[in-house]
């Protein structure tokens, strides 16, 4: 038993890790592409090997802990939980990347201002992953419905986005590719959203045992 308990005690400080990690890598990735900061891109950059060496070092762990521990109930469903978050996490790791990546095109042309509506939308997105995780941390479920309720207005706003963006192109074909860099950093904070709700989902799964994927709304109390 001693064994198990040391087992889960890494997991849950690999996950702890693996999140300050990637919440890092989502403010440094927004600051790049709205203060224009080559450095802060670099930073996101150079942190993706640590995040992918992390997801491994979870697994690992966590399919130890289901091959020879035979672990029941509660332990049971943390542990295919964190796997989950794990994989969720890395995913939103790369997604900051992508915005890295994005903001050092956008360095390379002349400069264009960042529309305000993708600074709220990433706004939106962090908070998201945040208060995700937070969830996950204070085993807090209606904190995790909480989460689940505010993906409307991510979507919105992403449309939004755009077809603003878009009209745009049309009336200036020169801005063409520093448009395409924002929409497609848009469609990356829209995603940071999307694991921020599977990561909340598994949060209800561990914590009340139920399984809310696919359903169309959560109700919170």
């Amino acid at each position: 038993m001693r064994h198990f308990d040391e087992l889960l005690e890494q997991l849950r400080n690999k996950l702890l890790e693996m999140s300050g990690l990637v919440e890092f890598s989502i403010r440094e990735s927004v600051k790049s592409l709205t203060e224009r900061d080559s450095l802060k891109a670099k930073a996101v950059l150079k942190r993706e090997s640590e995040i992918n060496q992390l997801e491994l070092d979870i697994d690992e762990i966590a399919t130890t802990l289901l091959a020879l521990e035979q672990p029941v109930a509660t332990d049971l469903r943390f542990i295919t939980v964190a796997g989950k978050i794990n994989n969720n996490l890395e995913r939103i790791g790369d997604l900051a990347v992508n915005i890295a990546e994005r903001s050092e095109s956008l360095l390379s042309h002349a400069r264009f201002p960042v529309r305000a509506d993708i600074v709220r939308l990433a706004d939106l997105a962090e908070s998201m992953v945040e208060r995700s995780l937070d969830a996950f941390v204070r085993k807090d479920a209606e904190a995790a419905r909480r989460v689940l309720v505010s993906d409307d207005a991510v979507d919105d706003l992403r449309d939004s986005i755009y077809n603003e963006l878009i009209s745009y192109m049309k009336k200036n074909p020169a801005a063409v590719q520093q448009c395409v860099d924002l929409i497609f950093a848009a469609r990356s904070l829209e995603r940071m959203a999307d694991h921020s709700m599977n990561i909340a989902e598994g949060v209800l799964f561990m914590v009340e045992g139920i399984d809310v994927r696919h359903q169309v709304r959560v109700q919170v109390n």
